[in-house]
């Protein structure tokens, strides 16, 4: 859908300067790829040889950015997020299904529907459970018993809500995903592993999102916790009695063993392993691939594997590392100027 720059301006609430007449905006695109008729934005300084080299008709812009460029610029306070507002506009209107309850969805009994909600086809609904007003739940869902749905919930097709699993409202859940499977519990007896029941439920809080074929596990007793606002990224595995606090992110492939408490505002970057039973402070970041083996403590950046560290400790561990090549060579050198009975230089890393 077409819109004039002074339109997508007073959208943001961004501050025009150049022409803003001459060419309608059609489309959005990166800084690389963007040519006439499109917006684009520029938020990172690594981006800016692409903003010097962009044909975009208009750039949403920093209010300090001050790199002259062809674009017509829009200056807003954060560009990320201003070029967001500007997707919505500028996207085809989103598909709207038709409220009410699909004939083939199966109903249990005794089951709450809020006003508005959107049932489609193939779910299963089990006795005993409620779904809040405005909620959707997606072809081929499953809720279990007594489980409870807010409202202004998104259930995307194909995720299972095991029995008693609380959600709040405005949760996000994408397909795929398994809320409430049992937890990873044995005791291993004469020679044989043993199941142990896993009887707490799970629960989700307000405006939590997961992504696509996360799995987060019911507690063996009590619960497993997703603070409010945390949003959970594809590939996730969250184990029994796992506590989460809010706002956190946890991203693509983590996995978090179980009775491990997350403070707020933490962020676990891809593929990070963390152990059981230990504790991570609250805004704690932990680089990509990093295993945590121990407590970590409020506000702390650590990264490396196997065994994280404090973040500059393990760039300095590997820029040694890197270095070995170079140093074998030295060495090689300098044992043959000893040979040689030469005055040996000062060995420097």
């Amino acid at each position: 859908m077409n819109a004039t720059i002074a339109e997508l301006a007073a959208l943001v609430g961004g501050r025009v300067e150049g022409d803003p007449s001459p060419v309608p905006i059609t489309g959005a695109a990166a800084l690389a790829e963007a040519g006439e008729g499109h917006i684009t934005f520029f938020g990172n300084a690594r981006y800016l040889p692409a903003l010097r080299a962009c044909r975009a008709t208009a750039v949403l812009v920093p209010m300090d950015c001050d790199e002259p460029i062809a674009p017509v610029k829009i200056r807003v306070e954060n560009p990320s997020l201003a070029f967001a507002k500007v997707l919505e506009r500028l996207a085809p209107p989103r598909h709207l299904f038709p409220k009410g309850v699909h004939p083939t969805a199966v109903i249990g009994e005794n089951v709450t529907l809020g006003e508005d909600v959107t049932i489609q086809p193939y779910v299963v609904i089990e006795p005993g459970t409620k779904i809040g007003a405005h909620s959707f739940i997606g072809a081929h869902v499953y809720i279990g018993h007594g489980s409870t749905v807010g409202e202004n919930c998104h259930i995307h097709p194909n995720v299972t809500i095991r029995e008693r699993t609380l959600i709040g409202h405005r949760v996000l859940i994408h397909s795929g995903s398994v809320i409430g499977g049992d937890g990873f519990g044995f005791e291993f007896v004469n020679g044989r592993h043993v199941k142990i029941p896993q009887t707490g439920i799970v629960q989700l809080d307000d405006d939590v999102e997961i992504g696509a074929n996360t799995a987060i596990d019911r507690a063996r007793f009590g619960r497993t916790w997703i603070g409010e606002g945390t949003k959970i990224d594809n590939l996730v595995q969250i184990a029994h009695n796992v506590i989460i606090g809010k706002h956190s992110l946890i991203i693509s492939q983590v996995g978090i063993s179980g009775s491990t408490r997350l403070g707020e505002y933490v962020t676990l970057a891809g593929q990070v392993g963390v152990v059981g039973h230990i504790e991570i402070g609250d805004q704690v970041v932990v680089g990509a691939k990093g295993g945590v083996s121990k407590n970590v403590p409020a506000k702390a950046i650590i990264w490396g594997s196997p065994i994280a560290g404090p973040i500059k400790e393990e760039k300095e561990k590997l820029a040694y590392v890197n270095r070995l090549p170079k140093l074998f060579t030295r060495v090689k050198s300098l044992e043959q100027r000893l040979d040689d009975k030469e005055k040996l230089p000062p060995l420097t890393l």
